[in-house]
């Protein structure tokens, strides 16, 4: 080919031959004097068109799929595929440069445009879209953005409607640490009932840990009843102090250690042995520091046992087992368990330990006076499975 000839460049959309590798062409040189029009429909057959096809055409491509351009002759150089609000699909280039693939999928409702070039210059551009989502999947996460958790906490994702590709859910959420913490995903169902994956470390956090989960979700169908997802997530939190809150039901304390010290202890009373109104044994983790609430027995199942605003309250399950003030069962403190499931305490006692803990601290409660061991999804129950079995929660194992 002479470098002394002009090259041409010829655009065309991938969706003008929807069913033909003809999608969309990269130019070449045009060669033995014929001119660039009928080089490169072969007209004189020495230099015949140089052709690339894309695996999702049209204004309706079926989302979830990754985006693939094939190259039919010479090697390409780059490939871009951005979406319309902006982002990108990286992808990579095949060893024999006759191919590209995105490393992620497609996502629903989105416009997309291609531009690719070949290693002789040639380039050209091409537009496709995917259809709606008929059904779209959210989810909830805990902790906080930028906040500062206990020792016990773990990355905690909930979903809106069920997800049945749990595998595929699992491998869009990256979880990386400051220190290569080992840990792992594992599915549950919330105590709302609805679909739950937890990601704990093998022990508890190191102090000081920073946690970065990208839920790179958008595009990934969740299944039968559950849509899809048509946006990513992402969220950052800190480990804080080593603290743990050991509760002895059976000799009615709790105390609080901080670096294996302990800082504070307390006499108190635990719930009413031999029915639902014992304590729950095992360790639970501090959901919520919620301050003045009104807690009444309706709502756990009680019937009309109680209605009172208790003070200094920390919650340790979605089941309503609270940590709190209750200076109406001070005649039980340090002898007898005779709540209605709860830690209580002193308003002295309570008010201090509020002071101290933070979300996320386990409280360890051992002891017989217990109606069972909290559950995973009753609040943050993970840390009652050994390791060998939380692992075989995964999806991915």
């Amino acid at each position: 080919m002479s470098s002394a000839r002009p090259r041409i460049h010829r655009r065309t959309a991938l969706t003008a031959v929807p069913a033909a590798l003809l999608a969309a062409a990269l130019t070449a040189c045009s060669g033995g004097g014929a001119s660039g029009s009928a080089a490169q429909e072969g007209g004189d057959g020495k230099a015949p068109a140089t052709s690339i096809s894309v695996n999702l055409q049209g204004k309706a491509a079926a989302p979830g799929e990754p985006v693939k351009v094939t190259l039919a002759e010479g090697k390409l150089k780059t490939v871009s595929v951005t979406a319309g609000e902006g982002g990108a699909l990286a992808g990579k280039i095949s060893a024999d440069g006759r191919s590209w693939i995105s490393e992620r999928v497609a996502a629903p409702g989105t416009a997309y445009r291609v531009e690719a070039k070949d290693a002789d210059g040639g380039s050209d551009t091409a537009t496709f879209s995917t259809a709606e989502a008929e059904k779209v999947n959210k989810l909830s996460l805990a902790p906080g953005k930028n906040t500062t958790v206990g020792i016990a906490q773990p990355l905690s994702v909930v979903f809106d409607h069920p997800v049945k590709n749990k595998a595929a859910v699992e491998k869009a959420l990256k979880v990386s640490t400051s220190n290569d913490t080992e840990g792992s995903w594992g599915w549950l169902q919330d105590y709302s009932g609805k679909d739950r994956v937890d990601w704990r470390p093998k022990e508890y956090w190191k102090p000081g840990t920073k946690v970065t989960l990208a839920a790179e979700l958008n595009g990934i169908d969740t299944g039968a009843d559950g849509g899809w997802f048509v946006r990513d997530y992402l969220t950052t939190f800190t480990i804080g102090a080593a603290q743990v809150v050991k509760v002895d039901l059976d000799g009615h304390r709790l105390s609080l250690h901080r670096d294996g010290q302990q800082v504070f202890q307390a006499p108190m009373s635990g719930g009413t042995p031999g029915g639902d109104k014992a304590s729950w044994r095992g360790t639970a983790v501090l959901m919520s520091k919620e301050g003045t609430i009104n807690m009444r027995s309706e709502t756990v199942g009680l019937g009309d046992a109680y209605d009172k605003m208790v003070d200094y309250s920390m919650r340790l399950t979605w089941s309503g087992m609270y940590a709190h003030a209750a200076p109406w069962n001070s005649g039980y403190f340090g002898n007898a368990n005779r709540s209605s499931g709860c830690l209580g305490m002193s308003d002295a006692n309570a008010a201090a330990l509020y002071g101290q803990v933070r979300v996320g601290d386990p409280f360890e409660i051992t002891g017989a006076d217990a109606k069972g061991t909290v559950a995973e999804g009753n609040g943050y129950g993970a840390w009652n499975v050994s390791w060998a079995d939380w692992q075989t929660k995964s999806a991915l194992k």
